[in-house]
């Protein structure tokens, strides 16, 4: 009788338990994503101060590429965007795609700088998305219409990482994932090719 009074006791316990949880993890969620806004608050700050900033074309190209290495997971989208193929390529096919990934995405970013001169970044709530954490943002440039950029952002590693720009609803990872698939689909589905074809990129964007 004693023990079944005790475990009616601890079961009643168990309701206001489980709600005190529930509250503890939402709690956490919320303040995961007001530190996920902030993040992004921040890198939005520092990308407009480069990009209106009066320096010469090469000190803000510098800037702006220690912003992204330091605010979003290169590595990580370039593994995404190659997807299954990753896993085949040598680990040498592998480092030289990370590389020229990295300095192709470079290039198209601040190969671009005088265009954004004027920009402003209003940034919106944060919410839950994929796994991830989805920070809207609206993005304004004189004589443009306002573009509407979703920032993809990932807690993983004790950090918050950029994963994916999502603009005006496409995303990028999976609009660039599905061009190297049709790629490597019409080159026998060779990493190599693939490779070289960045190299040719990058030697022309440079």
């Amino acid at each position: 009788m004693l023990k079944r009074r005790a475990l009616l006791s601890f079961a009643a316990l168990l309701p206001p338990l489980a709600v005190a949880s529930r509250a503890r993890a939402q709690e956490a969620s919320q303040q995961q994503l007001a530190a996920a806004t902030s993040f992004i608050a921040a890198t939005a700050k520092e990308f407009t101060t480069v990009l209106n900033g009066a320096g010469a074309g090469a000190q803000r190209q510098s800037q702006l590429q220690a912003i992204v290495d330091r605010n979003v997971d290169v590595p990580g989208i370039a593994k995404f965007c190659l997807g299954r193929f990753w896993r085949v390529a040598s680990p040498t096919q592998q480092q030289a795609y990370l590389d020229l990934f990295h300095r192709v995405l470079m290039e198209s970013i601040t190969g671009k700088v005088g265009e954004y001169k004027g920009v402003a970044i209003a940034v919106g709530k944060a919410a839950p998305r994929e796994g991830a954490i989805d920070v809207p943002t609206t993005i304004n440039r004189p004589g443009n219409p306002p573009s509407n950029v979703d920032w993809l952002v990932s807690g993983a590693g004790g950090g918050f990482k950029i994963i994916d720009v999502i603009v005006e609803g496409t995303s990028m990872r999976l609009t660039q994932r599905s061009d190297y698939y049709s790629y490597l689909s019409r080159n026998n589905d060779d990493v190599g090719a693939l490779i070289n074809a960045l190299k040719q990129q990058a030697a022309r964007q440079g």
